[in-house]
C-alpha cells in the first residue's frame, strides 16, 4: 500500500518526489514504490460566490445585504479544475492507504489541503508533515516523524474563521458601500484599520503648525556641546528675544568649568533572529524592499534555493532542540564573504543565550535562520543575494559579542547656564563589527537633530578644569510634522496593533495599493482622495485596530484549541447585520476625487481617470456603465533616436506612425506596429528565407542587407 502525498506548489512536491524515490512522472503527479506525490496549486477550493447560493446576488443590490448564508459553501476553481480533478481520481485508488499533508505548515498551508480532502470527500487516515525547511535532510526527518493529521483540527478551524469573517465582512461592507455610493469601494476587515491608521497620521500632518525655535551651541575645540535649563529640558527657546539675550550675556563670559563628569560603560546585546515583519521592515530600510517584494525574495530562497528557514513565522527565537543543528549550518556558511566570521565561532562551543533559544517564545515556527544548505552565491539574483545577506548577517549576529562602549557625559558651566555634551569610545565593536559595510543602517531613527553628535570623541577632561576656548553659535530650526509612514513604519503599527498576521500584512498593503486607497510616493505610503472619503463613509467601530485586534487574538486561541469557533462566527455575523445596517442609514456622500472634465460618449456622465497595469484608464463613474477607454497613446517598442524614450502609437491617414512629442520626431509604422517582437520575428524570417547561415547575433540590419543583396543577385 503507499501513501498520497498532497503538496502545495509543483516545485515543491518535485523536491518531495525525488527525495522519496517517485520517479515515474506524470501530467499531475509523481509515483514511486511507496508514495504517489501530487500537488495544488496554491488553492485549487474556495468559498463559494454569492451567486453560487442565488442568481438573483449576480446583481449587487442594497435591498439584498447583508448575505449571510447559514452553510458556507465550497467551489473548485475554474482555473485550477484540472489538477482537482487529477487529485479526485488519485484519492479514488484502492492502494492508497493515507495521505499526508506536505502544503506549507501554517494557517493557510492547512486550509488548502484541509478544503481539497473535504472536496474529494477523503474518508481514509491522514497525516501531517511539518517541517521549517525544504531541505532534503530536513524532508527524510519530517517523513520519520510525521504528525496525526487531527493534531491540527484547531489549526483548520482558525483557517476557516478567519476565511468565512473576511468573506461575510469583506463581501457585504463593499457590496453595502459600493451600491449606496454607486463608486467602487473595497473595505475589509484588516484593511480598513490599516487605511483608518495612515488617516490618523495624515490629518495629525494637515493640522501641524511649524513653529520656529532656536538652540544655543558651544564649541569646545573638537567637541560641541548644547545648551539646556530645567524650564527648557530639550534646549529649545521659542522666544527669539530670549535667545539673543542669552547669547549676549554668555559672549560676555570668558571661560567655561566642567561642572559634571560621568563616564559610564555600556553594552548593546546582538539584535533578535528576524520574524517575517522585522525582516521586511528592515529590507524595506536598508535596501527599499516592499513588503511584498520581501515575501516573494523569501519564498524563493526558501522554497527554490533551499537556504532560508519557514518564512511566514511571527517568532524571533529558536527552539532548544536546534541548538545541536546550529554548528551545520554556521559550516555551511563558511564561504566568502563570512569565513572570517564563522572560523572564530566553530573553533569554541557556541554561545547559546536565552536570546537566541526561548521554547517558550516559539509557537508554530522558530525564526528565519540560515538552512545547512551550502550557498552558490552566483546563483542568486541581486534581491535574493541581499536578503540572504540580510538573514546570514543576524543569523552570525546571534553568536557574536555585545557591542560594548564607555559614555562619557559632560556638563560645563558658562555664566551659570550649563552645556551638555556625550562622547563614545568604543572597547569591542562585537555584532555591530558585521554591519561597518552598511554603516547608518543600524543607527537610532529617533536621534534629535538638535543634538550634537554622541558618537563624537571628548578629550581628557577632569572636574574642575577650565575650558578657555570657546566659541558659542544660535541657530534657528522649525519644528516638522510626523513624517508619512514608510512600508517599515507602516508594517511596525500593524503589528503593534496586531493588524492581521505576518503572512498577511504584505497583501494587506498590496490590496490597498491595488483598490486606489493608498499611493506609493517616492519611500513613503499616504492615503488617497479615494481612502480618504472611504474612511468617513465606513462605519467607526470597523475604523479602529481594537475590534480587528481582538478577532486576531480569538483566532489565534482557536488554533491553539483555546478558543470558540462557533461563537467567534456568531460575533462575525452580528457584527455584519450592524455594519450594513449602519451603511444604509447613512446619510454621507461620496464625490469621486478623480473625475474629469470629459464624457462618457454612451450615457454623458463624467469620466473618471483610473491607474491600471496597463496605464491611465478614462472609466465611466457611473458603475452600471461599462465605457472605458485609454488615457494615454500606447508606447511602441521603438525608441526615440534623440532621447532614447519609447515612442507613443498613433494612427493618422496615411496609417499608423511612431511619434516623441518632446523630440518631435515622427516615423512610420508597419502593420505590426513597428519596432515589437512581431516585427522583429518578421526581420529574423526574411533574414532566413533569403540567406545562408548569415549570423544574426551581432547586427540584424546588416544580416538583413547581405541578405537581400544576395536575393537581388539571384
Amino acid at each position: 500500500m503507499k501513501s498520497l502525498v498532497l503538496a502545495e506548489k509543483p516545485s515543491v512536491a518535485k523536491e518531495i518526489a525525488r527525495v522519496l524515490g517517485c520517479h515515474q512522472k506524470h501530467k499531475h503527479y509523481m509515483e514511486g514504490p511507496g508514495y504517489v506525490v501530487t500537488w495544488a496549486l496554491g488553492h485549487l477550493v474556495t468559498l463559494a460566490e454569492p451567486e453560487e447560493y442565488d442568481s438573483k446576488y449576480k446583481s449587487w443590490n442594497l435591498d439584498d445585504l447583508p448575505l449571510l448564508p447559514s452553510r458556507m459553501k465550497l467551489k473548485i476553481i475554474r482555473e485550477t479544475t484540472p489538477q482537482f480533478k487529477a487529485i479526485a481520481q488519485l484519492a479514488k485508488r484502492s492502494d492508497l492507504e493515507q495521505l499526508i499533508i506536505a502544503t506549507d505548515a501554517g494557517r493557510e498551508g492547512e486550509l488548502v489541503a484541509r478544503w481539497i480532502m473535504e472536496m474529494v470527500h477523503w474518508k481514509k487516515p491522514f497525516k501531517r508533515l511539518w517541517i521549517s525547511s525544504q531541505t532534503d535532510k530536513a524532508i527524510r526527518d519530517g517523513f520519520a516523524s510525521l504528525k496525526p493529521g487531527q493534531s491540527y483540527d484547531p489549526l483548520y478551524r482558525s483557517a476557516v474563521c478567519r476565511a468565512e469573517a473576511d468573506w461575510l465582512i469583506g463581501l457585504n461592507i463593499t457590496r453595502a458601500l459600493t451600491c449606496k455610493h454607486n463608486a467602487q469601494l473595497a473595505a475589509g476587515r484588516v484593511q480598513t484599520p490599516t487605511l483608518a491608521a495612515m488617516m490618523d497620521r495624515e490629518r495629525e500632518i494637515k493640522s501641524f503648525q511649524a513653529k520656529d525655535y532656536w538652540v544655543l551651541r558651544a564649541q569646545f575645540g573638537s567637541f560641541q556641546a548644547v545648551w539646556r535649563s530645567q524650564a527648557h529640558p530639550d534646549g529649545r527657546l521659542f522666544d527669539k528675544a530670549a535667545a539673543d539675550a542669552l547669547l549676549d550675556r554668555l559672549n560676555k563670559v570668558r571661560s567655561a568649568k566642567v561642572a559634571q563628569l560621568k563616564v559610564t560603560e555600556k553594552s548593546e546585546p546582538h539584535p533578535l533572529a528576524y520574524d517575517l515583519t522585522e525582516l521586511q521592515r528592515d529590507a524595506n530600510k536598508r535596501h527599499g524592499f516592499t513588503a511584498k517584494q520581501t515575501s516573494n525574495v523569501l519564498q524563493r530562497l526558501y522554497e527554490q534555493h533551499k537556504l532560508v528557514t519557514y518564512p511566514r513565522t511571527d517568532s524571533r527565537y529558536l527552539s532548544s532542540d536546534m541548538v545541536s543543528t546550529l554548528p551545520d549550518r554556521l559550516k555551511a556558511l563558511n564561504v566568502q564573504p563570512y569565513a572570517a566570521w564563522i572560523k572564530p565561532l566553530l573553533a569554541k562551543p557556541l554561545p547559546v543565550s536565552k536570546r537566541v533559544v526561548d521554547d517558550s517564545k516559539v509557537s508554530d515556527h522558530h525564526a528565519i535562520i540560515p538552512t545547512d544548505e551550502r550557498p552558490q552565491l552566483h546563483n542568486l539574483s541581486a534581491e535574493e543575494r541581499k536578503l540572504y545577506d540580510l538573514i546570514v548577517r543576524r543569523f552570525i549576529a546571534l553568536f557574536t559579542p555585545a557591542f560594548r562602549y564607555d559614555e562619557t557625559s559632560v556638563t560645563l558651566e558658562v555664566g551659570g547656564e550649563h552645556f551638555h555634551a556625550k562622547g563614545r569610545i568604543v572597547k569591542e565593536a562585537g555584532w555591530k563589527a558585521l554591519y561597518e559595510a552598511s554603516a547608518g543602517a543600524d543607527e537610532d531613527d529617533d536621534t534629535a537633530e538638535d543634538e550634537p553628535a554622541s558618537r563624537q570623541t571628548l578629550p581628557p577632561l577632569q572636574p574642575g578644569m577650565e575650558l578657555k576656548e570657546f566659541r558659542l553659535s544660535q541657530h534657528k530650526q522649525t519644528t516638522k510634522p510626523p513624517g508619512r509612514y514608510t512600508e517599515a513604519a507602516l508594517l511596525g503599527v500593524m503589528e503593534k496593533h496586531n493588524l492581521g498576521t505576518p503572512a498577511t500584512r504584505a497583501d494587506i498593503i498590496e490590496k490597498l495599493l491595488q483598490t486606489d486607497t493608498i499611493e506609493r510616493r517616492m519611500n513613503t505610503l499616504q492615503p488617497t482622495g479615494k481612502g480618504a472619503q472611504l474612511i468617513e463613509l465606513v462605519v467607526p467601530e470597523l475604523r479602529t485596530p481594537e475590534l480587528t485586534a481582538a478577532w486576531e487574538q480569538e483566532l489565534e486561541r482557536i488554533s491553539k484549541g483555546k478558543g470558540d469557533a462557533g461563537k467567534f462566527m456568531e460575533s462575525i455575523r452580528k457584527q455584519t447585520e450592524a455594519i450594513v445596517r449602519e451603511v444604509k442609514a447613512s446619510e454621507a456622500e461620496y464625490k469621486p476625487h478623480n473625475l474629469t472634465h470629459s464624457r462618457c460618449p454612451e450615457c454623458g456622465k463624467p469620466l473618471q481617470e483610473i491607474k491600471s497595469k496597463r496605464g491611465k484608464l478614462l472609466v465611466c463613474s457611473d458603475r452600471e456603465c461599462a465605457y472605458k477607454r485609454a488615457a494615454e497613446p500606447a508606447l511602441s517598442n521603438k525608441r526615440c533616436p534623440q532621447c532614447l524614450k519609447r515612442m507613443e502609437i498613433h494612427t493618422g491617414k496615411a496609417g499608423k506612425y511612431a511619434q516623441c512629442r518632446p523630440c518631435n520626431v515622427v516615423e512610420m509604422l508597419g502593420e505590426s506596429g513597428g519596432g515589437g517582437r512581431a516585427a522583429k520575428r518578421q526581420q529574423t524570417q526574411l533574414a532566413k528565407q533569403y540567406s545562408d547561415n548569415v549570423s544574426l547575433g551581432s547586427s540584424l540590419e546588416e544580416a538583413l542587407k547581405a541578405a537581400m543583396a544576395k536575393h537581388k543577385k539571384d
